[in-house]
């Protein structure tokens, strides 16, 4: 258990109407392993049950059936509270406060010294690049201004695992890999980061491993890159051949004294490998 941040064992989630009558399953006997020191993708179609999985991990929700633990302790548990971080996928945060103001205020919740606060507050928030707007109000904020402040609120605490969904939402393309890059070095600190995101691309740069849920259920999950490979399909990757030459290289890439630089499997995309999971289980 101790090597394992997240471990899942047939989670199930099945919502009531009002008249307590079952419906449908939001989660179905979810089985998930995410190691120490990891980011791992959850990912999903809406619906899929990627927020009803993080509510289950957090606490929030109560499972129908099934159990978790995160960071050795069963989820809930008092004592991982202080070293959880979590950003939702909406922040709602106290616009009427600046940036330095709301993170002073998450700071106390965690019982963090004065002293320790404001060492944090300046590092956060020059490391989501948010130094210049320190003082406006977050009413004032774009939205992706939010999604920053929003990660750094999520980490003022400095926790071992920490749980982001869409965190790159609203962001323009620099912003988006500001942001990898900050989810790649909390990786180089060790800390576990379970990331929820529906930009592929994203999820694919920075997750080692990913699960796909569609309608409640665990379609795939594993190593990214070996999901991604496609034995049936081969890449050469030649040089020394002219224009001409490449036209015939299958057949004369010997003949014609080419150098085979590598040849391996065509590795597709993940926005492929997600549209192909979806499409077969619809």
């Amino acid at each position: 258990m101790d090597s394992f941040a997240v471990k899942i064992e047939g989670l199930t989630k099945v919502y009531k109407d009002f008249w307590k009558r079952k419906s449908v399953p939001a989660l179905t006997n979810l089985n998930l392993e995410i190691k120490q020191g990891e980011i791992f993708g959850l990912l999903g179609p809406n619906g899929s049950g990627k927020t009803t999985t993080v509510k289950l991990l957090l606490g929030f929700l109560h499972p129908t059936s099934g159990r978790s633990w995160l960071l050795g302790k069963p989820s809930g548990h008092i004592q991982t509270k202080n070293k959880i971080g979590f950003l939702p996928e909406e922040s709602y945060l106290y616009t009427f406060l600046n940036a330095e103001e709301i993170l002073d205020f998450y700071g106390k919740l965690f019982n963090l010294s004065r002293k320790e606060r404001k060492e944090r507050i300046d590092k956060l928030i020059y490391l989501v690049g948010l130094n210049p707007y320190r003082k406006r109000l977050l009413s004032k904020y774009s939205k992706g201004m939010l999604r920053r402040i929003g990660i750094a609120q999520a980490i003022i605490n400095d926790p071992d695992l920490i749980i982001l969904d869409e965190p790159t939402s609203g962001l323009d393309p620099i912003g988006r890999r500001e942001i990898k890059e900050l989810i790649s070095e909390f990786n180089k600190q060790g800390k576990t980061v379970l990331l929820c995101s529906h930009l592929l691309a994203d999820v694919q740069s920075i997750c080692s491993r990913i699960a796909i849920l569609n309608k409640g259920v665990l379609q795939v999950s594993g190593n990214v890159k070996e999901l991604l490979c496609r034995n049936e399909v081969m890449e050469f990757l030649v040089k020394n051949l002219s224009d001409g030459d490449l036209e015939l290289v299958k057949k004369f890439i010997a003949e014609k004294n080419g150098e085979v630089l590598s040849m391996h499997p065509h590795r597709s995309t993940l926005e492929e490998l997600f549209v192909n999971i979806i499409q077969q289980h619809n």
